[in-house]
């Protein structure tokens, strides 16, 4: 090619054909490329705001009230729960009384109320999504930074990885 160009001379004019052609090819479609760049570029730009809403978090009596509420609704839930068949089974009048009671909840409030239980844990898995180990070898680290636990120290995790 750089033998024929030399003779006909005519190289800097192809070349610029070329990239108004690419140029006008992207006014009808976008450069996928640049798409993704710029989707890198703003979601790292909203995790670098979300951790700083962390850095500052004090060590004071009402953080610590604070954290030890926000660790509540999961273990309050379970226990709730055991404590539901302890019921039925120490009282079945008075529970089956109260589960009638339940039957009369309408169906939206039912539906509001497995939202919020959803989007709580849905959060809580997004959250421990985020910093796993990819089965690749790709390690990807926590919100603090910190890398994510290997699957070397679980067996069945390890079997799971290799099967994929």
């Amino acid at each position: 090619m750089g033998m024929i160009d030399r003779v006909i001379g005519a190289g800097p004019a192809i070349a610029a054909v070329g990239n108004a052609a690419g140029q006008l090819s992207e006014v009808f479609t976008p450069n996928a490329t640049r798409r993704m760049e710029l989707d890198e570029e703003a979601y790292a730009r909203a995790m670098s705001e979300h951790g700083q809403e962390f850095v500052s978090a004090g060590d004071s009596h009402f953080d610590a009230m604070v954290n030890g509420l926000n660790r509540l609704p999961r273990p309050l839930l379970t226990l709730g729960t055991i404590g539901l068949f302890v019921y039925a089974m120490a009282e079945p009048a008075g529970f089956s009384m109260r589960m009638e009671g339940l039957a009369l909840v309408p169906e939206p409030l039912w539906w509001l109320m497995g939202a919020i239980v959803s989007f709580y844990f849905g959060a809580r898995e997004a959250h421990y999504f985020r910093g796993r180990v990819w089965p690749r070898g790709k390690v990807t680290t926590t919100t603090t930074g910190a890398p994510a636990a290997d699957f070397a120290d679980n067996a069945a995790l390890r079997d799971w990885a290799a099967e994929r």
